[in-house]
Protein backbone atom coordinates (compact mmCIF):
# COMPACT_ATOMS: atom_id res chain seq x y z
CA UNK A 1 0.00 0.00 0.00
CA UNK A 2 1.23 3.46 -0.89
CA UNK A 3 2.34 5.53 2.08
CA UNK A 4 0.95 9.01 2.43
CA UNK A 5 2.09 12.00 4.44
CA UNK A 6 0.16 13.05 7.53
CA UNK A 7 -1.96 16.04 6.58
CA UNK A 8 -2.33 14.96 2.95
CA UNK A 9 -5.83 15.20 1.46
CA UNK A 10 -7.31 12.12 -0.20
CA UNK A 11 -10.71 11.34 -1.63
CA UNK A 12 -12.56 8.17 -0.72
CA UNK A 13 -15.75 6.44 -1.73
CA UNK A 14 -17.86 6.60 1.43
CA UNK A 15 -20.88 4.33 1.70
CA UNK A 16 -24.03 5.77 3.24
CA UNK A 17 -24.55 3.78 6.48
CA UNK A 18 -28.32 4.06 6.16
CA UNK A 19 -28.58 3.11 2.49
CA UNK A 20 -25.84 0.63 1.60
CA UNK A 21 -26.19 1.02 -2.17
CA UNK A 22 -25.56 4.78 -2.02
CA UNK A 23 -22.05 6.20 -1.88
CA UNK A 24 -20.45 9.61 -2.14
CA UNK A 25 -16.97 10.90 -2.80
CA UNK A 26 -15.66 12.45 0.42
CA UNK A 27 -12.54 14.42 1.25
CA UNK A 28 -10.44 12.83 4.00
CA UNK A 29 -7.19 13.75 5.71
CA UNK A 30 -4.33 11.32 6.29
CA UNK A 31 -3.30 11.17 9.96
CA UNK A 32 -0.98 9.06 12.07
CA UNK A 33 -3.16 6.36 13.58
CA UNK A 34 -3.95 7.33 17.19
CA UNK A 35 -4.26 3.66 18.24
CA UNK A 36 -1.55 1.89 16.23
CA UNK A 37 2.05 2.99 16.15
CA UNK A 38 3.60 3.23 12.67
CA UNK A 39 0.18 3.01 10.99
CA UNK A 40 -1.87 5.56 9.14
CA UNK A 41 -5.55 6.37 9.24
CA UNK A 42 -7.83 8.74 7.45
CA UNK A 43 -9.94 11.25 9.32
CA UNK A 44 -13.35 11.34 7.68
CA UNK A 45 -16.56 12.84 9.04
CA UNK A 46 -15.17 13.11 12.60
CA UNK A 47 -14.06 9.45 12.64
CA UNK A 48 -10.72 7.66 12.22
CA UNK A 49 -10.59 4.82 9.68
CA UNK A 50 -7.54 2.58 9.18
CA UNK A 51 -5.88 3.29 5.86
CA UNK A 52 -6.02 -0.16 4.27
CA UNK A 53 -6.17 -1.54 0.75
CA UNK A 54 -9.88 -2.16 1.28
CA UNK A 55 -10.53 1.58 0.94
CA UNK A 56 -11.11 3.10 -2.47
CA UNK A 57 -8.62 5.99 -2.17
CA UNK A 58 -7.95 8.63 -4.82
CA UNK A 59 -5.56 11.56 -5.05
CA UNK A 60 -8.17 13.90 -6.55
CA UNK A 61 -11.93 14.31 -6.66
CA UNK A 62 -11.78 14.11 -10.45
CA UNK A 63 -9.95 10.78 -10.31
CA UNK A 64 -12.68 9.37 -8.05
CA UNK A 65 -15.37 10.68 -10.40
CA UNK A 66 -13.84 8.79 -13.31
CA UNK A 67 -14.98 5.45 -11.90
CA UNK A 68 -17.22 3.60 -14.27
CA UNK A 69 -20.64 2.53 -12.92
CA UNK A 70 -19.49 -1.11 -12.99
CA UNK A 71 -16.40 -0.33 -10.89
CA UNK A 72 -18.47 1.67 -8.43
CA UNK A 73 -20.95 -1.21 -8.19
CA UNK A 74 -18.07 -3.58 -7.38
CA UNK A 75 -16.87 -1.24 -4.63
CA UNK A 76 -20.36 -1.02 -3.14
CA UNK A 77 -21.05 -4.76 -3.43
CA UNK A 78 -17.70 -6.57 -3.42
CA UNK A 79 -19.15 -10.01 -2.62
CA UNK A 80 -21.96 -9.87 -5.15
CA UNK A 81 -19.84 -9.26 -8.21
CA UNK A 82 -21.17 -7.76 -11.39
CA UNK A 83 -24.73 -8.90 -12.09
CA UNK A 84 -25.97 -6.91 -15.03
Amino acid sequence: MELYKAGETLYVIHRNPHTQDVANIREATVVNDPDAKNAQSIFLMDEFYPLTEELAVFNSYEEAEELTPITLKQILNPTRGDKH
